[in-house]
């Protein structure tokens, strides 16, 4: 199949399907007229690689699996170093949030610091009210 039909097949872009055939997670056969052609399991090799990277593997990790990126990944025996790896992307996820929330708060206490002090700035003083009642 030629990289268009696997494009429309899974909704990887060529662009995507070239980058991860450069970084050895796809591998093609080059056709007489220059075609790069995929085999019918890199349908399934490709979602897996889609999946894999929706979780937070990048492609270097993904390497790591490139023997059974063929085969519906979830009838495999469970990786541990896929734990591992899930393990440590959900420890930095964790420490990003706190991170966030932390900065969310900063953000949030000097936006109330600058209202409060506009308000501040825009009182009207008690004399220019009468001044303003009378001209």
């Amino acid at each position: 199949m030629r990289i268009g039909e696997l494009s429309a097949r899974t909704g990887a872009s060529a662009r995507s399907l070239r980058y991860w055939e450069q970084h050895g997670l796809l591998h093609t056969v080059r056709q007489p007229n220059g075609y790069r052609g995929y085999p019918e399991s890199a349908v399934q090799r490709v979602r897996n690689i889609q999946t894999m990277l929706s979780v937070g593997f990048s492609v270097e990790e993904i390497r790591a699996f490139t023997d059974c990126l063929d085969d519906d990944m979830r009838s495999k025996p469970i990786s541990p170093l896929a734990v591992r790896l899930l393990e440590e992307r959900l420890r930095q996820l964790d420490e990003r949030i706190c991170r966030m929330v932390n900065l969310r708060v900063r953000i949030q206490r000097q936006l109330d610091e600058l209202r409060r002090r506009m308000a501040a700035e825009h009182q009207p003083f008690a004399g220019d009210e009468k001044h303003e009642e009378t001209v």
